[in-house]
């Protein structure tokens, strides 16, 4: 019997894994997979906004929120497979995903792996490249940082790349919720994400065998993943969509909602009635 309601549990590839679940039971089903440092409550107004015609889902990667962390390192196909195997404890055949930054590394990794498991796949935020290798040493860098410096500071630092000039003005109080959710993200958490990133092995080359169909959004002011890198997706991925979300940075869903829910439910809902 399926439950409805936010912060529910299931064990999922022996850890318990916490995720939100909400619309109607016989709906198209939508993943939502949140980006790093952060938690499921990221997609808070994207679920509201579309709970009435889809079943919607948030989860909260292993390590993250109040997901368990397992033992052995993290890694992007690791947090594939804890998608694919959230699932099929869920008993959920097929979905619609949507992954921003970190989700759309996982979003592309299950998608290779099980292509046949999903309708539709938004990627917001994110790059199918590998990390450069002065990518690379930052992520190190950054985890001494985090060892010498504390969490507290991460935080702070991060917020000024994770946000557009503007919304750091503007959005006062998605601001706190974001440093909230950074700050509830444990150390070694971050430090077993970074490692994950620093492995992290590059999706474009296998870009051209998705046959579903695809939505791509990055923010106009996006520093992390830059609006050029949206574009090499774009480019590479047969009829996908690609859109600029005005008036945000790295997270566009928080800093632009109105926009964001507007482009991902004229495609989901193209998607969903074409099919």
């Amino acid at each position: 019997m399926r439950e409805i309601g936010n912060n529910m549990k299931i064990t999922v590839n022996d850890i318990t894994v916490s995720y939100n679940d909400d619309g109607e039971d016989q709906a198209p089903v939508i993943i939502f997979i949140h980006g790093f440092p952060f938690n499921k409550a990221m997609w808070d107004k994207q679920l509201k906004a579309l709970k009435e015609n889809y079943r919607v889902i948030a989860y909260d990667v292993r390590g993250h929120g109040a997901s368990d962390f397992g033992t052995g390192d993290f890694s992007i196909d690791l947090f594939a497979d804890d998608l694919l195997s959230f699932m099929d404890a869920m008993k959920i055949d097929k979905a619609m995903l949507c992954g921003l930054s970190m989700g759309g590394y996982i979003a592309l990794s299950a998608i290779e792996k099980h292509p046949d498991r999903f309708d539709a796949l938004i990627l917001s935020d994110t790059t199918c490249l590998a990390d450069t290798p002065e990518a690379k040493e930052k992520r190190l860098k950054t985890i001494e940082s985090i060892k010498k410096k504390g969490v507290s500071k991460f935080a702070d630092e991060s917020i000024k790349n994770l946000f557009a000039p503007e919304s750091l003005s503007t959005k006062e109080k998605e601001i706190a919720h974001v440093r909230e959710m950074i700050l509830n993200t444990t150390q070694e958490s971050l430090y077993k994400t970074l490692r994950a990133f620093y492995e992290r092995k590059e999706t474009c080359s296998k870009l051209q065998d998705i046959n579903v169909p695809v939505l791509i959004l990055v923010g106009k002011e996006d520093k992390i993943t830059l609006p050029e890198a949206a574009q090499v997706m774009h480019e590479k991925i047969e009829d996908s969509l690609f859109s600029i979300i005005e008036h945000a940075g790295h997270l566009s869903n928080i800093e632009n909602p109105l926009e964001f829910n507007k482009q991902i439910e004229e495609f989901f809902s193209t998607v969903y009635y074409s099919g």
